[in-house]
């Protein structure tokens, strides 16, 4: 009789890592697209409730808020408006998906009023991954 021990051979744990390798070379890239998919998709939301904001923010004050305001004026009441009926924003939106504060400009240059952008995932100005509300 003979004593046989329960366990893998060495080729049935080779072969496993080798699967292992093959599904993480196939799947990781596609996670990572989807990722920056994503942030894509959540940058274009948040320059678009930004904008609702601020467009609610200038019905009430009959004006855009100031650079120097910015877009904090969205969530705290800047000190020379009267009319002010905020907060216009739920929470505060620190940045873009990358951590990169969005860029409010006024007047815009693009824009007459304002201009409003992520600079995308590049995290620098211009350029074709920039995320803003006008049309290049």
């Amino acid at each position: 009789m003979k004593n046989k021990k329960p366990g893998f051979t060495l080729i049935e744990i080779m072969l496993v890592i080798t699967i292992i390798g093959i599904l993480a070379a196939v799947v990781i890239p596609r996670l990572t697209g989807r990722s920056e998919e994503a942030r894509i998709s959540a940058a274009r939301l948040q320059v678009e409730n930004l904008g609702l904001a601020l467009d609610a923010f200038e019905l009430d004050n009959g004006r855009f808020p100031a650079m120097e305001e910015g877009l904090d004026a969205l969530f705290e009441k800047p000190a020379a408006i009267e009319k002010w009926k905020g907060p216009y924003l739920k929470k505060r939106i620190g940045g873009d998906p990358w951590g990169t504060p969005y860029l409010y400009r006024r007047p815009g240059i693009h824009n007459s009023d304002y201009d409003l952008a992520s600079f995308g995932p590049n995290k620098i100005e211009g350029g074709n991954d920039d995320i803003a509300n006008w049309e290049e």
